[in-house]
């Protein structure tokens, strides 16, 4: 921060030395905003997303240790790169100068930085700044880090400030690509000592620390690793890596009935390829216990469902929206109200692409593949909520069928809501 002040005590003496300057004839007013860029980490739902992916795919077992190590690795070096922000700031300030009086010169002198702290605390953004002014400096300066060193960076940074549970996770999930489990085990510890307990995140971590001790054990279940995944199937009964590691124990022991339930529970919370995964493990399975002579007329049948699509906007109509205003796509059954399928996006994002598949769906009971036909729905809400209203503009085709979509659905937002 002292650099902070240095420099607005000179950008000051620069203004007051303007206003003292005799000036003929001349007005002149000029005023630069301060700008503020401060670069996030806009990834890391991505990596988070892709991550549990890659976890999924390992436990049931359709990803193999060396290239999970591989794909993992990738993923934490891109992250760990992108741990910089900027904040740029300028600010010049000039005002109308006249040559009524010396006194009146000497007064806009003194009020003149008062007033600009005074509008800067009131209307900049003071609080973004200073967090950018206290980041570290680059200890790489400017060069691209080996893996090594970008966790040893990391791991001083947590040593000065440890109450940091993104920052364990981070360390965890590189010492898990690293197959070095023990680490990663105690990394998910710290972060789980720092993250509340009612974080939406908590169960998610406590089942990958689950995972971390499974691996660190050569893939043996123990008493604490059983205390673990208790602990967090309690806090959330369908968390995917704990059902998964339950499911593996249960393969592993010949118990596939157990093994295929574990991981059928596990399907009501995957998404994507996730959700992949955890079907080939039920298949594989249910095909050992076939395979046995044992009789399995109790298994629901795995059913698949997605739609692609795209959805634009008709440009008859940009006139009518605003950027940042709500677009709901989704999928119900033709004549119905309840979508099986939804995803919420902004105007900004039009075009775009997207499917539509069972992860989206509102409720486990109401899942995009249990119907035949669906009517897709794209609609801009004015007011920001899922019921329709008039003014809002909407685009539907109708009827759809679910299974062995053929080619992509080309929805145009193109009618206005009366």
């Amino acid at each position: 921060m002292t650099a902070l002040w240095l420099g607005i005590a000179l950008l000051s003496l620069l203004a007051v030395a303007f206003v003292l300057l005799p000036v003929y004839r001349a007005r002149q007013l000029e005023a630069d905003s301060l700008p503020d860029v401060n670069r996030r980490e806009l990834n890391i739902t991505i990596y988070q997303e892709r991550l549990s992916e890659l976890d999924a795919e390992l436990t049931a077992g359709t990803l193999d240790q060396e290239n999970y190590a591989s794909l993992k690795l990738e993923l934490e070096r891109n992250l760990l790169q992108d741990v910089d922000d900027t904040v740029e700031s300028s600010s010049t300030i000039a005002i109308n100068v006249t040559r009524q009086s010396i006194i009146t010169a000497f007064v806009l002198a003194m009020l003149l930085p008062a007033m600009g702290l005074a509008l800067y605390s009131q209307y900049g953004r003071s609080s973004d700044l200073s967090v950018a002014l206290n980041q570290p400096a680059d200890p790489f300066n400017g060069k691209q880090p080996t893996v090594d060193e970008a966790i040893a960076a990391l791991q001083d940074k947590l040593t000065q400030q440890p109450e940091n549970p993104e920052g364990w996770y981070l360390l965890a999930n590189t010492f898990m690509s690293m197959q070095n489990y023990t680490a990663a085990a105690e990394g998910y510890a710290n972060a789980l000592t720092y993250l509340p307990k009612d974080a939406p995140q908590y169960a998610g971590v406590n089942g990958q620390y689950a995972q971390a001790l499974f691996f660190a054990s050569n893939g043996t279940m123990n008493d604490q690793i059983r205390k673990e995944v208790e602990k967090t199937l309690t806090l959330e009964p369908f968390e995917v890596t704990a059902l998964g590691l339950l499911g593996i124990e249960a393969y592993e022991s010949g118990n596939y009935r157990d093994a295929m339930g574990f991981w059928q529970k596990g399907l009501r919370n995957a998404t994507g390829e996730q959700a992949d995964s955890l079907r080939s493990g039920v298949r594989s399975a249910r095909d050992k216990l076939i395979a046995a002579g044992e009789t399995v007329p109790d298994l629901p049948e795995i059913v698949e469902a997605k739609l692609e699509l795209t959805v634009s906007l008709k440009p008859e109509l940009q006139s009518l929206v605003k950027p940042d205003m709500t677009v709901f796509v989704f999928a119900r059954p033709v004549g119905g109200r309840m979508p099986l399928a939804a995803k919420r996006l902004t105007v900004a994002d039009l075009p775009v692409s997207l499917v539509l598949d069972d992860s989206l769906s509102m409720s486990p009971d109401a899942l995009l593949s249990s119907a035949d036909q669906v009517e897709v729905v794209a609609r801009i809400s004015a007011s920001g909520q899922p019921r329709p209203a008039a003014g809002d503009l909407s685009g539907m085709i109708s009827p759809v069928a679910v299974h062995d979509q053929v080619d992509i659905l080309e929805l145009s937002i193109d009618q206005v809501v009366e």
